[in-house]
């Protein structure tokens, strides 16, 4: 990378993101900042899923010098046509696609941002590496243990740089919390909790099966999931409930909180692993993942005890979400608006509350481009193989409630031993569709 090109990056990025906070820039600005980058410093975005995350890690992309975006992708052409009328009004014409397939093959396009529903995760990734292109993928990482373990290998085999929209890991309040947490200086830490209390979460009304609304490609949606016919509850947002797409606050927010308490301990798998719970507060709604949850993962010196609650918002600490680290000294808590430590008596000094300091997602985008632009995947905040670790970790403590049963886990082999356990490891691809191969 030349060093015009360093200067160029310190000085704007400077201007632009400040610290970490990009409030507004007008188009006249963005404009002016692309033109001074140089035509080799440019980077060529598509985004494939331009609904919620996908157009949010988008705007946080453009914010960056010389990121641009060309291509768009949707199985609802209508939300497709209306992005891209957004983006040509910011003097950014693109191509739109139906078909993900048709974006990878574009070569003007040199990275991808998948903010699909979970089941696509994996396929996408995996063709998209092969493509040569670098990957910005969603949360969480893949659907299904096997599915994360083939996003690692995919990456190894193509050397695609690759990113996982984990963005608490670019937060600098959280970095000084797993740095505290390793200080030692908390004592012995048996216990370690994380929680989701989601109070803003209403029961999902049951809706009869129906016809998708105009413009949607719904068998390009279902994709590898099991075919369905067309209910509106699992479409959009409230996918995340179903188990074909998705495995619920456990997943969805669980790769958020127990990525810290793995992080703040050091560790990666657990030896054992036992979850209790169900549709307890709202047991006729349309949902089928639990709405209340609590798992239990044993590891070689502490417990950690993940929770989660729909409808209450009082968890842990008087805290919607969170991650508690317990030691004989005194417990950190930890969540995104900063963190506190409470000391056990007098054994230690209190720590008051360190806020949260400025917009992690762009930081996070940051990050991601300046590993691509040094060719250097070891500079990521979440490269794939954590963000794996962690959504394995989630799916083991839904893979314990699904089954009713305690779980060892054998991290050499890859696998429980327990019959039922291990036909939840490898999702079963449906529609013609084929679970990647990477060799």
């Amino acid at each position: 990378m030349a060093n015009s090109r360093r200067s160029f990056l310190k000085n704007s990025g400077g201007l632009l993101l400040g610290a970490g906070m990009v409030p507004f820039v007008t188009n006249d600005l963005m404009a002016a900042i692309q033109r001074r980058v140089a035509a080799s410093d440019r980077l060529n975005f598509g985004v494939i899923g331009v609904n919620g995350m996908g157009w949010s890690n988008l705007n946080a992309l453009l914010k960056i010098p010389g990121a641009t975006c060309v291509a768009l992708c949707d199985v609802d052409s209508k939300r497709l046509a209306e992005r891209a009328d957004e983006l040509a009004k910011k003097n950014m014409p693109v191509k739109t696609y139906s078909d993900y397939r048709q974006l990878l093959d574009n070569k003007d396009v040199d990275i991808v941002i998948i903010g699909t529903p979970d089941h696509w995760h994996c396929l996408m990734m995996v063709d998209a590496c092969a493509a040569g292109k670098q990957v910005y993928v969603e949360k969480p990482v893949g659907n299904s243990i096997a599915e994360c373990r083939i996003m690692e290998a995919a990456q190894q085999r193509y050397k695609s740089i690759v990113q996982v929209g984990q963005w608490q890991r670019s937060a600098p309040h959280f970095q000084d919390a797993v740095d505290f947490v390793r200080s030692g200086k908390l004592g012995n830490i048996r216990t370690v909790k994380s929680w989701a209390y989601m109070g803003w979460m209403k029961p999902v009304p049951i809706k009869p099966d129906g016809t998708p609304p105009e413009g949607v490609d719904y068998a390009r949606w279902l994709g590898p999931a099991s075919k369905r016919p067309f209910n509106a509850n699992r479409f959009h947002f409230n996918f995340r409930w179903f188990w074909d797409y998705a495995g619920g606050l456990m997943t969805d927010w669980g790769v958020h909180m127990v990525d810290y308490a793995l992080l703040g301990m050091n560790v990666s798998y657990p030896k054992r692993v036992m979850s209790a719970g169900g549709k307890m507060a709202y047991p006729d709604d349309a949902s089928e993942t639990p709405d209340t949850l609590t798992a239990i993962y044993e590891f070689d010196k502490f417990n950690m005890v993940w929770e989660h609650a729909t409808g209450i918002d009082l968890g842990p600490y008087g805290l919607t979400h969170g991650t508690a680290f317990i030691g004989n000294n005194g417990t950190l808590v930890l969540n995104r608006d900063g963190w506190y430590v409470k000391p056990e008596g007098k054994k230690m000094e209190e720590v008051p509350m360190q806020k949260d300091q400025g917009n992690a997602l762009v930081r996070h985008m940051q990050n991601f481009v300046d590993a691509i632009r040094a060719g250097d995947p070891s500079i990521l905040k979440t490269p794939v193989q954590q963000a794996s670790l962690t959504a394995q970790v989630c799916q083991m403590g839904n893979i314990a409630f699904r089954t009713g049963q305690t779980l060892e886990w054998n991290a050499q082999k890859g696998i429980f031993g327990n019959k039922a356990a291990d036909a939840l490891i490898t999702p079963a691809y449906q529609n013609g569709y084929k679970l990647p191969q990477v060799r």
